[in-house]
């Protein structure tokens, strides 16, 4: 199948889009306030009684001792398991909209702790690593001390914040359920993370679940179990399970043809190509003026990449962060079903509807379900990117200069 027969994209209104995306972020700024409101019209004195926590945060600023959160939606009790951050929010297909006013409704209740915390599990940090662990909504009572501050707080890796309160203490209404494999990983004090991180993917748990329970402290060998910041977590259990799943297709058949799958989630378009060959795999990201990472309307396309071959890379991933992880992480869960290998060459947009940041877990889900359905082909990886880079704002002749990929292909005399 051809790409112009596979994909038929709409013309875009950007001028209309941008006006809307500007009008979003400022109603997002008025639904922070506004939860902010009904909390302190929940709080009982200074404690909200009855809450239910489906996940907490861990932040970075002055590590080792880092601000643990117990995140709570105040006021929507009976439906808290929608507000953690899953890949279920792509099957309700959720916009962009829907997604900050889910995460920006729960209070935050923190309070600073030592990163080391192996053998707690009492007070305000255990009550937090129950509610971790635990595989659904935990009944907690969160006793605050003071009022909660209006507060929107996104790091483009994580999901976004809301509202906060520094906490004085947490009690469980509940004992919580903790899943057999999770008990194993806290029981055997000699796992180290990394075995520990595969063995619950492998046992059916979503990176989403194994990157709160790290986050908690709740992983790796008893003297080194320490709180993890959200951020880095979400990052290490994308890269931890990558670098499995690569590994176990080593020995695996390439694929036989150059496929080019794409997909659309929150104003990003993927386009994932795969083509026969050892693996080797390359994210370039084109961001568009007026998107949330290149905000000037007036400025260039900025385009970001990095790669690895087929031994993978053991150095910083400076330009494209916690999205090259997460994009690997769907490209090689997909490779990993079909027990083949490929050359992977990934191409994100960020248009200027993606006007907040999300964080990655979109472009997890968005490179994932890439995958569903049909795909077009092409003779070779060439006349696919050649074939591709009509649908980009781009020049091949950019993304050649950008992407080491595109730059080692043949090059025809059209190309110029």
């Amino acid at each position: 199948m051809r790409l112009d027969e596979f994909i038929d994209i709409e013309a875009n209104e950007r001028a209309e889009r941008r006006r809307l995306a500007q009008e979003k972020s400022y109603e997002i700024l008025d639904h922070v306030e506004s939860v902010a409101d009904r909390i302190e019209q929940t709080v009982s004195g200074d404690s909200i009684v009855g809450s239910v926590s489906p996940s907490i945060f861990v932040g970075q600023s002055n590590y080792p001792n880092v601000s643990t959160g117990i995140l709570s939606p105040v006021g929507n009790e009976g439906d808290a398991a929608r507000f953690a951050t899953s890949g279920e929010w792509y099957d309700e297909g959720v916009d962009l909209t829907e997604v900050f006013r889910r995460r920006t409704s729960l209070l935050n209740s923190r309070r600073s702790s030592p990163v080391d915390v192996h053998d707690t599990w009492d007070g305000f940090v255990g009550v937090g690593r129950e509610v971790a662990i635990a595989d659904r909504p935990v009944d907690v009572e969160i006793g605050l001390d003071g009022d909660p501050q209006v507060q929107f707080d996104a790091d483009g890796v994580s999901t976004p914040t809301g509202p906060s309160a520094s906490a004085r203490s947490a009690t469980l209404g509940e004992n919580p359920h903790v899943p057999r494999a999770v008990e194993k990983t806290l029981e055997d004090d000699d796992w180290r993370a990394e075995g520990a991180i595969n063995y619950l993917y492998r046992r059916g748990f979503d990176v989403y679940d194994v990157n709160t329970i790290l986050s908690a402290g709740a992983l790796g060998q008893s003297e080194n179990r320490r709180l993890v910041p959200t951020r880095w977590s979400i990052t290490a259990v994308d890269d931890t399970v990558g670098q499995f799943l690569r590994g176990s297709l080593r020995d695996a058949q390439s694929v036989n043809e150059v496929e080019i799958h794409r997909n659309e989630f929150l104003g990003n378009a993927y386009w994932v190509l795969l083509a026969p060959g050892q693996w080797e795999y390359e994210l370039v990201e084109l961001k568009a003026p007026g998107s949330v990472w290149n905000p000037d309307p007036e400025a260039g396309m900025w385009l970001a990449s990095d790669r690895e071959g087929y031994e993978g890379r053991t150095d910083y991933v400076e330009e494209t962060a916690g999205a090259y992880h997460a994009a690997r992480l769907a490209a090689l869960e997909h490779l990993e079903d079909r027990n083949r290998q490929a050359k992977c060459l990934v191409l994100r947009h960020v248009s200027d509807d993606y006007w907040g940041p999300a964080g990655v877990w979109q472009v997890r889900e968005g490179v994932r379900h890439a995958f569903d359905g049909e795909c077009a082909t092409a003779e070779t990886l060439a006349d696919a990117v050649r074939d591709v880079v009509d649908y980009l704002p781009t020049s091949l002749s950019a993304l050649r200069r950008k992407s080491a990929m595109v730059a080692g292909l043949q090059t025809t005399l059209s190309d110029f």
